[in-house]
């Protein structure tokens, strides 16, 4: 195994750390805008190979990552089971919300092969050309993405859909249980495309109580990685529960991830301490200092780094890369990761 990134994946403390970004395929890159431009709308760009493709490897090309992440988003499944999807300018993703026994089944699992061939054979397309760099595939996690399907858009406390689960625990586990099989069918389809590694993001996990988060984010992951392990035994799941705070431990003892994604509210010293030697860490630069750049970024990047020498260790954000971002300041912050 020569992939810098896979190695650490597999437990070696490589050094310097392999180093990729959340989102650094983005509104950021001026290459980004024009071929977001010739594509029309979101959905579109995503389930048109060529340029799907091509947004996924322009951040190879400018500086020099371990690994492209498909560019994709997490809620191309709900869009592929058959949820209405738009993508409005400012407001962000926007669904018809599903809050009832009758909504759930409308959803059809059968759509789900034809829906993301399109995705698939960027993956193909990717994977031919990343050369010694990672591919990595990615799903949202079921309680992540029901966030969006029960609430019908971004929210702050996703109030309704922790309601949901209160008030209504058969049905809402009964959405995370199609959430967590239709997972499992998609991020194999991506392997057998040609990730090489796959990423789980619970962006919301961190909105439950304890005894939610057991239930509904590292149930489902449990369930997703031990039936990718079995398929495919030599392709590491990374998970990110982010805001999991303390339990960011007991999520990767339990789940059998071999990649524990640390948001920016972490400790890298704490996190340390919570997650198995064999687990890599990955994280956890807050992308605000990246967007500030010089000293605020280049001290987080040190503070993460010497925290994270000695073991499994990749360098990544906290979050995804905000669209104000220099690239200049994702250039000068690649050169330091790779020059420690």
């Amino acid at each position: 195994m020569t992939k810098r990134l896979l190695r650490a994946l597999s437990g070696e403390a490589v050094w310097p750390p392999p180093v990729w970004l959340m989102r650094q395929a983005g509104r950021y890159l001026p290459e980004y805008r024009a071929v977001r431009a010739q594509a029309g709308d979101f959905i579109s760009l995503c389930t048109t190979p060529p340029l799907a493709a091509e947004v996924t490897l322009q951040p190879l090309r400018r500086y020099g990552m371990d690994a492209a992440i498909l560019f994709s988003d997490i809620l191309m499944l709900p869009w592929a089971l058959g949820q209405g999807l738009r993508f409005s300018e400012g407001e962000g993703p926007v669904l018809p919300p599903i809050r009832t026994a009758e909504g759930l089944k409308a959803l059809d699992r059968n759509r789900l092969p034809d829906a993301i061939a399109p995705i698939l054979e960027t993956v193909r397309r990717v994977r031919a050309e990343v050369g010694d760099a990672t591919l990595i595939g990615f799903a949202g996690a079921p309680f992540t993405v029901a966030c969006y399907m029960v609430e019908g858009h971004g929210a702050k406390e996703f109030a309704a859909v922790r309601t949901l689960a209160y008030r209504d625990p058969e049905l809402f586990g009964a959405l995370i249980d199609l959430l967590t099989e239709t997972t499992i069918t998609y991020l194999a389809a991506q392997i057998e495309a040609g990730a090489e590694t796959v990423m789980l993001f619970d962006s919301w996990a961190g909105v439950l109580p304890p005894s939610l988060f057991r239930a509904y984010v590292i149930a489902p992951a449990i369930r997703i990685t031990a039936e990718l392990r079995l398929r495919y035994p030599h392709v590491p799941v990374i998970g990110f529960p982010r805001m999991g705070g303390l339990l960011i431990g007991e999520y990767a003892t339990q789940t059998g991830v071999q990649g524990l994604g640390l948001d920016t509210t972490v400790d890298p010293d704490l996190a340390a301490a919570l997650v198995p030697l064999h687990v890599a860490l990955q994280g956890n630069l807050d992308p605000l200092a990246l967007d500030a750049g010089g000293k605020p970024m280049l001290d987080g990047a040190h503070t993460i780094l010497n925290a994270m020498r000695g073991r499994p260790f990749i360098f990544n954000l906290g979050h995804g890369i905000i669209p104000s971002t220099s690239p200049e300041h994702v250039a000068e912050l690649i050169r330091t990761v790779h020059a420690a």
